[in-house]
């Protein structure tokens, strides 16, 4: 058993890298899922550009990783 100091902690500022990592992995799985949306012979709605919108802005929208909340899909 490793002693308590021989376990790796995060910084606090590794830790919020993680979550963002996390999150925008997520975002891209989500966008992926509707990467059909915008394909040549389709026409978006405003509903579905805006979703893909926000989903695209998480990272520049919240000023911290546990704020963020996904938009729901149209």
């Amino acid at each position: 058993m490793p002693e308590e100091e021989e376990v790796y902690t995060p910084t606090a500022e590794q830790a919020t890298a993680m979550k963002w990592t996390l999150i925008r992995d997520k975002r891209d799985v989500l966008l992926a899922e509707t990467d059909w949306w915008a394909t040549s012979d389709r026409t978006m709605t405003s509903d579905q550009t805006d979703y893909r919108k926000k989903l695209r802005d998480i990272p520049q929208d919240y000023g911290s990783p546990d704020d963020v909340v996904y938009p729901t899909k149209p």
